[in-house]
């Protein structure tokens, strides 16, 4: 299988800005933010999209939410604020074929996003 973008950073191949890093988690900083706050969190371990969740790697969902929780309190955005974001396939705009989600924060968000 040919590796993304994510598996490079994750190999520290290509740079990222690293924010957040435990054994099941990496959060580094959208090179395209879309809020003044862009982190995107993923599993140490590839998982393609949200279909290909299940009973054997679910518990990297739980991980991914617990290290947003940490990091949201660590930055001071958990009392203001904050969106996850998390893309499904081509209609949902997935762009990078590793289950990701983008934490957005630092400013009031727009509903519906814009």
């Amino acid at each position: 299988m040919e590796p993304t973008i994510f598996d490079l950073i994750l190999r520290k191949e290509i740079p990222a800005d690293i924010v957040y890093e435990d054994e099941h988690v990496l959060g580094f900083k959208d090179v395209n933010p879309q809020a003044p706050v862009h982190v995107l969190f993923i599993p140490k371990v590839r998982i393609a999209t949200h279909n290909d969740l299940d009973e054997s790697n679910m518990d990297y969902i739980k991980h991914i939410h617990a290290a947003i929780n940490h990091y949201a309190k660590e930055i001071g955005e958990a009392d203001n604020g904050y969106r996850i974001v998390m893309n499904c396939n081509e209609n949902g705009q997935q762009s990078v074929f590793h289950i990701h989600m983008h934490f957005l924060a630092g400013r009031q968000l727009e509903w519906p996003p814009g």
